[in-house]
């Protein structure tokens, strides 16, 4: 049984599972903003101070099945190996009456964050709302095919994230210790607390279902119209759930950038605001339920360049009811299992390249140590045997085919609003 999270929802039977919520946007913005924490002096004496007041406001915790009990937390630096976290958003509104009523709660949004064992790069991976997948063995039965966004569902009225790890661990062949969960509300504070997140737009961008309305230029987003720019799947490219996605890496791009700024990074109540904010509004898997975890997870990312933080969306095709993952997914979880860089080589449908936005990406250093040698030239009779095809794996790097879209961090892109006569 699949919904469409954009409209009310009848009232559905109250089930029971065994796990609770977490938090999607909330978890990107939470693990980056928990990185300025470990930046300089000042940031880890914030976070030093708020610990106590952190842990008395975060939400209930949540239980995975391959969660180690009693596992002792790392200390505060850069967590060891690789990491592998969900992030769930809700559609539920919380019960909060402005949002209407939702019926049953649906993952609306969920993305897989993963961070290489060396910590030199990070891939966030969008499943579709509504790709059939098989869903895993949940509280609520599960274990067979049905859309993306009925993980939940099929783990009861506790959240089900357990029930959402599972079937994105079948989905990928990767372990995933660590998830959180976010609602509308907690997207909402998320924003103001960061101060809000600059997005550009080239056509402009109406939904009446969301309730954005933003004309042409760059704007900074907080609160509900950050909420609503997230949300909104009628006022952009083909008013599909893919074009949305699109719509949220551009904003999480830019996000990232935000969080990577100086300006940001040097700032202690800025900083304690951002970690307030996500304990406060992301419930958590158990296993992330601890500051030094969350801020040695954002010591991992601190140091990963812009253009090695890649926002790739599942490749997919239609079919009847909704699509489903093509082959070329092979690809990109062959890569993550392999513990590799992605390289993307085309952006969404109707993603666009801001051609005011400056260049972003971090500058490599220079290595004085690596001077020209005078005496060495090229030797002509070196060519390349055009009969061998490019390394797709070079220097541990994966080139995915053009059928995978998304972005990295660095490409400062844009959003083109739908017309409203076609909505």
């Amino acid at each position: 049984m699949t919904r469409n999270a954009d409209a009310p929802k009848p009232r559905a039977a109250v089930r029971h599972g065994r796990l609770r919520k977490s938090n999607p946007f909330a978890t990107v913005a939470k693990v980056l903003a928990a990185t300025a924490a470990v930046v300089g002096v000042s940031g880890i004496a914030v976070a030093g101070v708020a610990a106590l007041d952190l842990a008395n406001s975060v939400k209930p915790v949540a239980h995975l099945d391959n969660e180690t009990p009693g596992a002792p937390p790392p200390n505060i630096g850069a967590i060891e190996g690789g990491v592998n976290l969900l992030l769930v958003g809700s559609d539920s509104g919380d019960g909060d009456a402005q949002y209407g009523e939702r019926g049953e709660n649906l993952n609306d949004v969920t993305i897989l964050m993963h961070i290489s064992a060396d910590h030199s790069s990070a891939t966030v991976v969008s499943f579709p709302r509504d790709m059939y997948v098989q869903i895993g063995d949940c509280a609520n039965g599960g274990n067979g095919r049905d859309k993306m966004n009925t993980a939940l569902m099929y783990g009861g009225d506790d959240g089900g994230l357990a029930c959402a790890v599972s079937t994105v661990e079948g989905i990928t062949g990767l372990s995933i210790p660590f998830a959180a969960q976010i609602g509308f509300n907690g997207v909402i504070s998320m924003s103001n607390a960061v101060g809000g997140v600059p997005v550009c737009i080239t056509e402009p961008l109406n939904d009446a279902w969301s309730g954005i309305n933003l004309d042409v230029g760059t704007h900074d987003l907080s609160g509900a119209s950050a909420l609503a720019f997230l949300r909104s799947r009628h006022g952009v490219g083909d008013g599909s759930d893919l074009s949305r996605i699109s719509n949220q890496q551009i904003f999480l791009s830019s996000l990232v950038r935000t969080m990577k700024s100086s300006e940001t990074l040097s700032d202690p109540i800025k900083l304690y605001s951002i970690a307030r904010a996500a304990l406060k509004n992301v419930t958590l898997s158990s296993s992330l339920n601890n500051i030094d975890t969350m801020v040695s997870i954002a010591s991992a990312l601190k140091d990963i360049p812009l253009d090695r933080v890649a926002f790739v969306q599942t490749p997919t095709a239609t079919v009847d009811g909704g699509v489903e993952a093509t082959s070329d997914a092979d690809l990109l979880w062959s890569a993550l299992q392999s513990d590799q860089a992605v390289n993307l080589t085309a952006t969404g449908k109707y993603v666009v390249t801001d051609p005011n936005a400056p260049v972003t990406a971090d500058p490599a250093p220079a290595d004085p140590a690596a001077t020209a040698d005078p005496a060495a030239t090229a030797d002509p009779a070196a060519t390349a045997d055009p009969a061998a095809p490019a390394d797709p794996t070079a220097g541990g790097v994966v080139d995915l085919p053009d059928t995978i879209t998304g972005q990295n961090a660095a490409q400062n892109t844009c959003t083109a609003g739908r017309p409203e006569g076609d909505q």
